[in-house]
């Protein structure tokens, strides 16, 4: 076993990985940006070292610095986590040039199944079903045009070659959308994983998203752990998952059929470790979809119904031990749901929603697990990631743990900043969620989306005026009563520490979730304002410019989403207050736009 792991990560998946490595016995190290000097994973570690900078290609991309700090340290092995350098063969390489073992697959294997073409060329010439589409790289939007023509058609989707995590990956409906879609991929292909290739798929609208869990040792055993459903998405990224799959349980030998296919893909590219076959499930016919060569996001929800620590799997793996369990031993029992928690804001269609933690309290219980990698105090920077933590519970089947889900979700207190607690309180209450649909009429319903705002501080309120909305706890003969109260912060009176004079009686009531927090600045008038703090990247529009309502004014990066910001007024421009790479914060002023 290794003395000493360096975790090439941050956040939830920094503390998973460091607990693992507690409970093995082996030494810890920790790395962080300067936005991160005081994150619980730095904390948590033996020993922590500055990388550099906030932004990650100076800091937890910045590989030169990283071999730095693994020869200061004494580290001998280092594990990647997911995201960042996790899928990345060079750094898998040069890890190998200098004798320190990736806790990871090969360089090799990784270069074979980590480029998403180079991954479907294979499956296909083994007899797998592939979703239609190309296994050679798209150059141009021309060639893209041609082949849709003869072989696709339209929906089709554009995707990066070394894409994942729903980054690279844009659908073209018609032929008019068909440029957008291709430069939006390959752009978020080079910004996010340094390759700007494109292929290109058929669009299935409405599929199931499965996956299987496969690991492998370096003694060629091979086994899966049985499937995820990870169908609940937004912008084609995952917002619940669930073990094991409600539709592959309907369909007689479809568990055993997706695991052999996710075995025999590892087996043929020499895997070690832990890793995910991921495909779609559409009328009763499984196409692969992409292999992810490292730990996933949603692997707690398997952990839960196997009893398997897949984390502590893949790093006895990596020092050379054999699987401590063969395919006969895999059982699946009950049922697991996991929810991510990220700062966003549902009712805005997930708008980015960065900011400092105030109180912060997990759920507990029976079946209920959090991983996370913040506490009160913390600060979700619109520089990563939008994830605060993921919400994990089991019980001994779908309903029950559909309960457990909703009691537990109502149990978390995350103050300071939206999440999407709401949201997710919200969907696993509908008939979709019951009858195991994938809920995407909803995700995409703004209007429904919109009804999950709750009470909250709301700094300027239609008239200009600042408002109050508080909610309090009265006890009235001995029973308790909510109220919310909606008044001047300027009231007479001491203030709480919310701001407002608390009703005679009254004490504060505890806040759930994201139910009681400060919102975004609503338009006003002629006024579009940002709903959202981070950097424009794209300006759509021009003063003098007629535009519909609707109409794309500009696109705004944060937390690694471009979030594109419409017209709420059809008009002229009478104002641009933005301009391509300017930071802009929530309630700033975008544009003016006036009623012809």
């Amino acid at each position: 076993m290794f003395t000493k792991v360096l975790v090439a990560n941050r956040g939830e998946i920094a503390v998973r990985v460091i607990r693992a490595c507690e409970e093995l016995g082996v030494g810890t190290v920790a790395v962080y940006s300067e936005l991160d000097r005081d994150a619980l994973h730095v904390r948590r570690a033996d020993e922590a070292y500055l990388l550099g900078p906030g932004p990650a290609a100076e800091s937890y991309l910045n590989v030169a610095k990283l071999i730095e700090v693994i020869r200061a340290s004494g580290a001998d092995a280092v594990h990647p986590g997911y995201g960042f350098l996790a899928e990345n063969a060079g750094f898998a390489a040069r890890l190998e040039e200098i004798g320190v073992t990736f806790i990871g697959p090969s360089a090799a294997a990784i270069e074979a199944m980590g480029s998403k073409t180079r991954a479907r060329e294979l499956m296909a010439a083994a007899g797998v079903p592939i979703v239609p589409g190309t296994t050679e790289p798209v150059e141009t939007v021309e060639d893209a045009r041609r082949i849709i023509a003869a072989q696709i058609g339209y929906p089709v989707a554009v995707k990066a070659a070394g894409g994942g995590g729903g980054k690279g990956f844009r659908v073209a409906l018609t032929e008019a959308e068909l440029q957008d879609a291709f430069e939006g991929a390959a752009r978020e292909g080079e910004k996010f994983f340094g390759d700007a290739t494109v292929y290109l798929e058929r669009y299935l609208p409405d599929p199931r998203h499965v996956e299987v869990q496969i690991l492998a040792d370096k003694h060629g055993n091979v086994i899966h752990l049985g499937e995820r459903d990870c169908s609940l998405q937004r912008r084609h990224q995952k917002l619940i998952e669930e073990a094991p799959a409600p539709a592959v349980e309907r369909i007689p030998g479809l568990r055993e059929r997706i695991g052999k296919i996710g075995t025999d893909a590892a087996a043929a590219v020499g895997y070690a470790g832990a890793g995910t076959i991921e495909g779609l499930l559409q009328d009763g016919e499984y196409f692969f979809l992409e292999m992810n060569t490292r730990v996933q996001v949603e692997h707690c929800v398997t952990e839960m119904v196997t009893g398997v620590d897949i984390v502590k799997e893949g790093i006895r793996v990596a020092a050379g031990e054999p699987l401590s369990i063969r395919q006969e031993d895999v059982v699946l029992r009950g049922h697991a749901i996991e929810c991510r928690i990220n700062a966003e804001d549902a009712s805005r269609n997930f708008a980015p929603a960065p900011g400092a933690i105030t109180n912060y309290r997990e759920p507990s219980g029976p079946g209920v697990r959090v991983d996370s990698g913040v506490g009160p105090g913390s600060e979700v920077s619109p520089m990563y990631d939008p994830m605060v933590g993921k919400l994990i519970v089991w019980d001994s089947d779908r309903e029950q743990a559909t309960r457990r889900m909703v009691r537990a979700l109502r149990e978390f207190e995350i103050g300071g900043l939206k999440t999407l607690l709401p949201f997710h309180e919200a969907i696993l209450q509908t008939e979709q969620w019951a009858s195991a649909e994938t809920c995407r009429d909803l995700i995409e319903d703004r209007e429904w989306l919109k009804s999950l705002a709750f009470p909250r501080i709301d700094p300027v309120a239609a008239d200009g005026e600042q408002r109050l909305e508080l909610e309090y706890t009265v006890e009235v003969s001995g029973k308790r009563f909510d109220v919310r109260v909606i008044g001047e912060p300027a009231a007479a009176g001491p203030l709480t520490s919310s701001g407002a004079t608390p009703p005679a009686g009254a004490r504060p009531a505890p806040r759930r979730g994201s139910r009681a927090r400060q919102s975004t600045n609503g338009h006003s008038g002629d006024t579009l304002t940002s709903p959202l703090q981070g950097t424009v990247f794209r300006v759509a529009v021009e003063p003098g410019q007629t535009v519909d309502e609707g109409a794309l004014v500009c696109v705004i990066e944060a937390m690694k989403m471009e979030n594109e910001i419409t017209a709420h007024k059809a008009g002229v421009v009478v104002e641009l207050g933005v301009s391509v790479g300017a930071a802009v914060s929530i309630g700033d002023t975008l544009a003016i736009i006036s009623a012809e």
